[in-house]
């Protein structure tokens, strides 16, 4: 199947290379992450006489997450009301600027407010790249993007730490220079993708007839995104700490790296096979995801030592990469064109402040409990009760029925064809 979108004058057909871009796009989200955090410790040391550092260096890479939270739904409206491409483009360019702006910088204060500009910039390049995968591409191939997204974000999380501790070694201003990549990025997309043919005809309703946001049947989804994003990043952002509390050396960056890795594989194998698993399961692939988040976080509570990390880790990451396209399924891919921008726009907000809660909450769990292991195993429980909540609520649900009325008007023929 083919999916079409159109101009006034022209029929576009989206392929590969529009899909790579915005699966190239979506990245830099993640980008603003990980990329940093090799050099923290090199950060903290720099920045070690300045009043608060021991807070404010972390907040470096922090900052991001919680913008992308914030101003996700206000990127949604100017999605809406604007159009898709030129607010891509533009925040792709200011993503350079401000990425790279810390790399010729000294100052603690000014490098945390350029983060707090490449949050609000990733929010808008999050949102447009979701809405237009959705907009681009219909059925199964939309499934196939989606679940892609999180295998190259997955794959490019493990990349850009690699890239950035290699950098590293050349003092901790050089890895910024990596944002540039934006701009590589962007260059193609001006000549490549195209607004949506009925963005034009939505904007017509939006300035005459406000097309409501559908908060009765998406309230309940975003609540479980933040969920879903909170557990996705409980072992993206602790293993390390586990494999060092199971016994090994916090020098022994091999071993570390390679259970982060082999973690970040799993995640990205769920991603790959979302698309075949969704054509048998469904929507019932979310409590299924958190069902094996939680397995995976409850044997490494239950077995501490390095092999119950690995499998627990590996279990945990696979449920991950069921869950994160099968919730953007839920959520975005059951939205008219009219309001897919500001809903794609509160998904990214409620994943990422899923994602920013992540180490506060397993931080004050484990200080309470007294272990993080026993913590992780706290959060699997929780995931169970989120498997079960979810299975009883999809009962008889379908996403699939929706699919042929989500396709913008005058594009079902071609897209069919």
């Amino acid at each position: 199947m083919t999916s079409a979108s159109t101009t006034t004058h022209r029929t576009h057909r989206a392929g590969t290379l529009q899909g790579a871009l915005l699966l190239a796009g979506s990245c830099m989200p993640v980008l603003g992450s990980v990329l940093i955090t090799p050099v923290l410790p090199q950060l903290s040391q720099h920045f070690a006489s300045t009043p608060g550092s021991e807070v404010l260096v972390p907040m470096i890479v922090a900052l991001p997450a919680l913008f992308i939270a914030l101003m996700a739904p206000f990127a949604g409206q100017i999605v809406d009301r604007v159009g898709r491409k030129a607010l891509l483009i533009v925040a792709m360019v200011a993503y350079a600027l401000v990425g790279t702006a810390p790399a010729w910088m000294d100052g603690l204060a000014e490098i945390l407010a350029t983060r707090v500009l490449v949050g609000i910039c990733e929010a808008a390049i999050m949102t447009v790249c979701t809405a237009l995968i959705v907009d681009y591409f219909h059925d199964q191939r939309r499934n196939r993007y989606l679940a892609a997204q999180t295998v190259a974000t997955t794959l490019a999380a493990t990349v850009f730490i690699a890239v950035g501790g290699a950098l590293g070694g050349g003092g901790w201003h050089t890895p910024f220079w990596v944002y540039a990549i934006s701009l590589v990025i962007a260059v193609p997309m001006i000549f490549v993708l195209w607004e949506p043919r009925s963005a034009a005809g939505a904007r017509a309703v939006e300035s005459s007839v406000r097309v409501p946001i559908p908060w009765r049947r998406i309230g309940g989804r975003l609540l479980v995104s933040v969920f879903a994003g909170f557990t996705f990043y409980v072992i993206v952002i602790e293993v390390s700490y586990l494999v060092v509390g199971s016994g090994v050396a916090p020098t022994d960056t091999a071993v570390i790296g390679a259970v982060a890795a082999g973690a970040s594989l799993a995640t990205a194998v769920g991603g790959i096979l979302f698309a075949r698993l969704a054509r048998r399961f469904d929507l019932r692939l979310i409590p299924v995801a958190f069902a094996l988040q939680a397995a995976g976080m409850i044997v490494i509570w239950v077995v501490p030592t390095l092999a119950g990390l690995v499998v627990g880790a590996v279990v945990a990451s696979f449920g991950s990469g069921l869950l994160l396209p099968s919730m953007l399924r839920w959520v975005v891919a059951t939205t008219s064109f009219a309001e897919r921008g500001r809903v794609t726009g509160l998904w990214t907000a409620a994943f990422f402040f899923g994602q920013f809660l992540t180490p506060v909450l397993i931080g004050a769990l484990a200080a309470a409990v007294g272990a993080l292991p026993m913590a992780v195993g706290i959060v699997g429980v929780a995931a169970a009760v989120a498997a079960t909540v979810t299975a009883l609520a999809l009962r008889g649900v379908r996403a699939d029925a929706t699919d042929e009325a989500l396709v913008p008007q005058g594009t079902a023929r071609e897209a069919a064809r």
